[in-house]
Parts: C-alpha cells; sequence; structure tokens
C-alpha cells in the first residue's frame, strides 16, 4: 500500500513536471510567430500605396510615384504622342521639374522585345525657365493602338531618382469628350463666378459645362501648328475651334476640354495671369 502511494506520488510529480515543461516549450516558441505577423502588416502596409487612382484631368491613367509622394498623369493621343503630365502628391496640383531628357522603354503585349524611346520637356504655360511639367515622345507606330507596358528607369525630382512602370490600355488617350466630373465639381468650376470668371461669361456659355456642350467630340492634339494657327493657351498645341469657352468677356480656344478646366481655374484663382486670346497664335 505504502509502495502505491509512493508511485503514484512519483507519477503526479512527473507529469506535473513534464507539464510545465511543455508549457515552458510553448511559451519559448510563441514568437516564432513574429515573423508572420510581421509578414501581415508589411502586406498590409504595401497595400496603402497600392491602390487604384481615377482617371486623370485629361483622361489619362494616374501613375503614382514613389510612395505617392509625386503622381503623374499618362495618356497617348490619337496621333500616337505620349505625353507624362507631372503632379504633386496633391494629384490636382500641377508639379513643375527640372527639364531633362527621360530615357524609357515601352512594350506591347504581342512584342518579344521592348523598344527605346525619349521623353522630351514641353513646359505648360506658367512653368519656370529650365522647368517643366509636360514631357512627350512618340509611340513607334507599330505599337499604336495596342496595351503598352511603358517602363522610365531613371527619373529625377527634387535630387530624388525614381523609378516608374505603368501600362496604358489599347484605348488609352483622349476618349471622346463630355464624361462629367465627379461630385459636381465641373457644376461648381463652370457655374459659380470667381475672379475674372464672372456670371456674364456663364450666361455666354449658354450655363452650361463643358461635358454637356462637347459631349462626342474627340480633342485631336497637333503638336505642330502652323504660324498663324491658333494655340491652346494651356498645351500649346494648335487649338480647335469647336472647344471654344468665353472667359473675361473674351472668347478663348483649346485643344481639349480638360485644357478649358486649367485656365478657368486660373481665371477664378490667379485673374492677374490671364492673357489675352491675341497672344495665343503661333508666331
Amino acid at each position: 500500500m505504502k509502495y502505491c502511494i509512493k508511485y503514484c506520488g512519483v507519477f503526479v510529480v512527473c507529469l506535473g513536471m513534464a507539464m510545465l515543461n511543455s508549457g515552458c516549450q510553448q511559451k519559448a516558441s510563441s514568437p516564432a510567430k513574429a515573423p508572420n505577423s510581421q509578414a501581415s502588416h508589411d502586406h498590409d502596409h504595401a497595400d496603402e500605396h497600392d491602390h487604384e487612382h481615377p482617371p486623370g484631368a485629361h483622361g489619362g491613367t494616374i501613375v503614382p510615384l514613389g510612395a505617392d509622394s509625386y503622381h503623374a498623369e499618362a495618356l497617348v493621343d490619337s496621333d500616337g504622342t505620349l505625353r507624362l503630365f507631372m503632379l504633386g502628391k496633391d494629384e490636382s496640383r500641377i508639379q513643375e521639374i527640372d527639364a531633362q531628357t527621360i530615357k524609357a522603354f515601352v512594350k506591347s503585349q504581342d512584342a518579344l522585345e521592348a523598344k527605346n524611346i525619349e521623353l522630351s520637356p514641353q513646359p505648360q504655360e506658367g512653368d519656370s525657365n529650365g522647368k517643366t511639367s509636360q514631357f512627350v515622345a512618340k509611340i513607334p507606330s507599330d505599337n499604336l493602338g495596342k496595351p503598352l507596358r511603358v517602363t522610365i528607369p531613371n527619373l529625377t525630382i527634387a535630387g530624388e531618382r525614381f523609378r516608374i512602370a505603368f501600362e496604358l490600355k489599347a484605348s488609352q488617350g483622349h476618349a471622346p469628350m463630355g464624361q462629367a466630373a465627379a461630385d459636381g465639381q465641373e457644376e461648381a468650376l463652370y457655374l459659380t463666378p470667381g475672379g475674372k470668371y464672372t456670371q456674364a461669361d456663364i450666361e455666354a456659355n449658354g450655363k452650361t459645362i463643358p461635358s454637356i456642350k462637347f459631349k462626342g467630340i474627340r480633342s485631336n492634339h497637333d503638336d505642330k501648328p502652323m504660324p498663324g494657327d491658333k494655340i491652346c493657351p494651356i498645351s500649346k498645341t494648335k487649338a480647335n475651334e469647336q472647344f471654344a469657352w468665353v472667359i473675361d468677356g473674351k472668347n478663348y480656344t483649346f485643344c481639349c476640354p480638360p485644357c478649358i478646366d486649367e485656365y478657368v481655374k486660373l481665371a477664378k484663382e490667379q485673374p492677374e495671369a490671364l492673357q489675352s486670346p491675341d497672344s495665343f497664335v503661333k508666331e
């Protein structure tokens, strides 16, 4: 009997030690879960910047640079001109950077190799000397009308170097105009006077907005206006008489409705920067 009690006591002690040891091993091994937790955190952090952007003001693809430090809007005109508009952290703000020639690689889905192109600076109205907020290049003719992947290995902004890669759909470019701005922004811009954009201008424009007035009309940018041709106040490409808008009591012509947006904003926010329509003629 004593032997039995002694044996049971030893068994209980051993069992208790085994359970204690098992518990210690579980606690000791629990940090092994940390990498999974960290990996999950990193994935979530990466997702913060892996989000879709709405189309840009010109109807192009918005491309984030870095952790959304800057943005660019990329599009291909109907004539095969690739345009890259530089934007700030706030996509609604134009970002001018040092004028530079940008080497890029363009590859269509059915091509085996990428082709080299160079984007040249094409300053917009208001860009400082030596700066530009727009770059342009011609897409190789055999890549037109195809889905494209564009890679820019080296772009310098404010001393920082960025690598950019983005895709453009086959239909990418200046689509038919007349897509309403979200959340009533277009109505607020065009149907509310401000600065040198007056109520009389709103009346002269038919109390309407470009998405309605120019619905179904395609823009066709011409980068080589002839002397005497009217040019767009924003893009400096050849103006299209169909895209006319009254601002400050004067009739201006533009290359596309998004450029009208920019000039109306200028009239409202920086009225002193407006120039006479007569000054927008190719010399």
